[in-house]
């Protein structure tokens, strides 16, 4: 049988079956011991192979088949550093989150974020949330971050999950796709899935519960099919994000900004750091390039996770 993954808790997976019935896998042993890195070695999202086994009192799948990804969204994993964690697989598009305050999400968790979308592919878009708590001070300080983002190409949307503000723009980008939903804990996904689709609410705050009581250590998603046409994947709040499987050399390539430049650069494989006549670094003297954005490239080229936390709207 065939089927999509909609749900992970490590060892079981909840897998939606071709006929739309929905079955309780596990996976073979042999997915263990083949070297692989990932926390994780099958994600939400995935489209995989199963048998179908009498067990006790239920019928049981057993996976033995993982079909080739489209793509998928990874990073390290939070307790083991040498490892990996899909967060979710195949993806079309790939929401991100915001919020100024309560909590903060710096430009260094954003551009991570963004440039792991960028390297595999799936289109980003990130959600200003909570605009109705703002002051007119921080709505100002939102709007520099928008701009700033659109001008690189990015879809920006300030939104208000609890009051529905422009909900269905985001809406509209999701009919016929499979989103994913992400950000740290607390920046209201929850509360935007229950405005998005408001027959979930039990079981998204359920999820929320659940993600509360380990959020150090439960990195599982969970899909849903949503009544106008559209699958979201909800994720628990991340409070990190480590670029993995991104060489050096090819990092500035997922900065949409740098990459437009790279062929002014004097040097084909300039790391835009030190090197003479550096069309990036021309770009930040005339203000043409962020310097946050900058800044991150440089945290994530030197491989430092995110230690520290930098003042996003002052430079």
């Amino acid at each position: 049988m065939k089927g999509i993954v909609y749900k992970s808790t490590g060892s079981w997976y909840t897998v939606k079956a071709e006929d739309g019935k929905f079955y309780n896998c596990r996976i073979k042993g042999k997915f263990r011991i083949k070297g692989i890195k990932n926390t994780n070695p099958v994600a939400v999202g995935d489209y995989v192979e199963f048998d179908l086994e009498e067990n006790i009192d239920e019928v049981i799948g057993v996976i033995k088949h993982i079909e080739e990804r489209e793509n998928y969204i990874i990073r390290k994993s939070v307790n083991l550093s040498k490892q990996t964690h899909i967060i979710a697989a195949n993806i079309d598009v790939a929401f991100l989150l915001i919020t100024l305050n309560n909590p903060p999400t710096f430009t260094t968790f954003i551009d991570r974020f963004l440039v792991t979308a960028e390297a595999y592919g799936i289109k980003a878009v990130l959600l200003f949330n909570k605009v109705d708590t703002y002051t007119e001070e921080e709505k100002d300080e939102i709007r520099y971050l928008m701009g700033m983002y659109r001008e690189i190409g990015y879809t920006c949307i300030p939104i208000s999950a609890k009051s529905g503000k422009n909900i269905d723009k985001v809406k509209e980008l999701m009919i016929d796709n499979t989103s994913l939903f992400s950000g740290h804990s607390g920046v209201g996904k929850s509360t935007l899935i229950n405005q998005l689709e408001p027959s979930l609410e039990l079981k998204t705050s359920e999820i929320s519960e659940q993600h509360l009581q380990g959020q150090h250590t439960t990195t599982f998603a969970e899909m849903f099919d949503l009544s106008f046409n559209a699958r979201i994947i909800d994720t628990p709040g991340i409070k990190g994000f480590g670029i993995v499987e991104i060489e050096k050399e090819e990092l500035g390539d997922y900065f949409p900004e740098f990459f437009e430049r790279k062929s002014e650069c004097k040097f084909n494989n300039c790391l835009h750091v030190e090197e003479p006549k550096c069309a990036i670094k021309e770009a930040l003297d005339e203000d043409e390039i962020s310097w946050s954005r900058y800044k991150s490239y440089l945290q994530m080229l030197e491989g430092e996770d995110e230690h520290y936390r930098v003042d996003i709207y002052k430079e």
